[in-house]
């Protein structure tokens, strides 16, 4: 992951609340793919990309006070506020990583559990990154990847500036040295590292304008798209013109947003 002051979608507070109310939106979803892992009481894991924590908290209710959680985020101010929870619910047994995980030192062979949301899509070196969490999976460890591959993406009806959205977020990814396909590269990954796939399921959301779903798509268009604009992904035009479109859609109780796919991939170390 770049340095949090590089990190694409901002470090600061209206970020934060934007990611926990996210995470609200997603836990469902969260929630289901990790009980696929069936990590239980006493794994050690590891949660990279860990942000405020939002999962970091959900992995650590599961694997009580006999595990072992392991964060690893470059961002100090994410850090902290997760810090702050710990020391609140008195969590004592949980490792602080305020790196890049590049740049982290982390015990080979070791984890249970390896867990990344939207962290690989983002990443400048996707396969080093993924080669060397697999290096520190123990055998029969498991490794669970929530991504988006960026299709999908719209908002109904058509006709209207905001038909281009997928193409300015993928642009802006890309502009921040991501890949917003990479998920689905993962499992041939796996097959060169004697990793095996066990899971590999989409999931897309819809919703019209006063579901959580369609908020969530606000919350971001209302401050990344001026982002675009600034990091000149889009032109002023284009920014001001995909602003009104959303805005004027977002009043029409018939619009429809779909997500972009989400892919969960697993994989067991062999």
């Amino acid at each position: 992951m770049s340095k949090s002051k590089d990190y694409i979608l901002g470090v600061n507070q209206t970020e934060l609340e934007r990611l926990e109310f996210q995470h609200k939106v997603w836990k469902k979803y969260t929630d289901e793919f990790l009980d696929k892992t069936g990590v239980k009481s006493a794994w050690k894991c590891l949660d990279v990309g860990s942000g405020p924590g939002f999962v970091s908290i959900d992995i650590r209710n599961k694997i009580g006070d006999k595990g072992e959680l392991t964060v690893v985020e470059p961002s100090e101010f994410y850090l902290d506020y997760f810090k702050d929870h710990c020391n609140k619910v008195k969590w004592n047994n949980i490792k602080f990583i305020n790196q890049n995980f590049e740049d982290a030192e982390i015990e080979k062979n070791y984890y249970d559990l390896i867990f990344l949301r939207w962290v690989i899509d983002f990443v400048s070196e996707p396969e080093d990154y993924l080669i060397k969490l697999i290096g520190s999976m123990k055998t029969g460890g498991i490794i669970a990847i929530q991504d988006y591959v960026y299709e999908n993406i719209s908002v109904y009806p058509k006709g209207g500036p905001a038909d281009n959205l997928a193409d300015s977020v993928r642009d802006y990814w890309i502009s921040g040295g991501g890949d917003p396909y990479y998920a689905v590269k993962i499992p041939a990954v796996f097959r060169r590292c004697n990793v095996e796939l066990i899971d590999l399921t989409p999931v897309v959301r819809a919703g019209g304008p006063e579901s959580d779903i369609y908020q969530w798509a606000d919350k971001f268009m209302s401050v990344h798209i001026n982002q675009m604009y600034e990091k000149k992904v889009i032109t002023k035009k284009q920014c001001d013109d995909i602003s009104n479109d959303w805005n004027s859609r977002k009043k029409n109780p018939d619009s429809v947003f779909i997500t972009p796919m989400i892919l969960n991939v697993m994989g067991r170390k062999l």
